[in-house]
């Protein structure tokens, strides 16, 4: 078993160089640099029927996970059964450890809609984890906790995907946001901020301009941990074998004993 807890988001290269390469490529890249794992992005598979077979073989012996571009729920607060079933197909072909999703209208559903949910995952030996995205339907602390009342309604007991930036964009304290969702944190992207004209943009966690070492405290020390920032640079190797390295720096010191 891998148990190098250090994921990269492929779109952390961006989208038109991994569009260009395949995250094949970028999977091989990865682990190059001394990653555990990869974070696959549905929204740049150009040909996933032709992609999907070579990401699997490519990422033998590394952790990969599903991100699921689509919204688990659709604005009307409705099951989108198409987009989990296809990634759960996909997820199945790359052994993925993790789906992930943002619950878009899902704090809206309807307990009919979310039975449907508990239905499809009962059995279901692959967790679908719950991301705060960048926007207030979907990031935002009451309606996430809204979507979660209702999922534990019906049964689940979803974990999340927990960003530790997003929060910024949905204009929400993340270490509030980790206090109210701790018990079911299951995987992390680490995601600094910085703040220019009237935007924020993603950085390293470690050159943030926002606090962010209590918030690492706050992380289960079991989660594994991802790189969905930029990485850029003639060497991506050596540049994301660089992040990687002090993301293990910030994970040691934090977790002592």
């Amino acid at each position: 078993m891998n148990t190098n807890p250090f994921v990269i988001s492929l779109s952390s290269f961006g989208a038109a160089e991994v569009k260009r390469h395949g995250q094949a490529w970028f999977a091989n890249l990865a682990k190059a640099a001394g990653a555990g794992g990869v974070e696959i992005r549905s929204e740049l598979l150009t040909k996933p029927d032709e992609e999907l077979p070579l990401i699997a073989q490519q990422c033998q012996g590394m952790k990969t996970v599903y991100s699921c571009a689509e919204p688990l729920f659709t604005e009307a607060g409705e099951l989108d059964e198409d987009a989990l079933d296809l990634a759960m197909q996909r997820a199945a072909t790359i052994d993925a450890a993790i789906i992930k999703f943002s619950i878009g209208g899902g704090a809206n559903a309807a307990p009919g809609s979310m039975q449907r949910l508990a239905d499809k995952l009962k059995g279901h030996a692959v967790p679908v984890l719950i991301e705060n995205d960048q926007s207030n339907a979907a990031g935002s602390i009451f309606q996430l906790k809204r979507f979660f009342r209702k999922a534990s309604q019906c049964g689940l007991n979803l974990g999340m995907t927990f960003d530790i930036g997003n929060w910024h964009w949905a204009g929400e304290c993340p270490q509030m946001a980790a206090v109210q969702f701790s018990d079911r944190i299951r995987y992390v992207h680490t995601k600094g901020v910085l703040k220019q004209a009237n935007r924020w943009i993603a950085v390293p966690i470690a050159d943030s301009e926002a606090p962010w070492k209590t918030l690492v405290d706050a992380m289960p020390a079991d989660c594994p941990w991802a790189i969905e920032f930029p990485l850029i640079g003639d060497d991506l190797v050596g540049v994301t074998g660089k992040e990687v390295g002090r993301l293990e720096k910030i994970r040691g010191e934090r977790y002592v004993d």
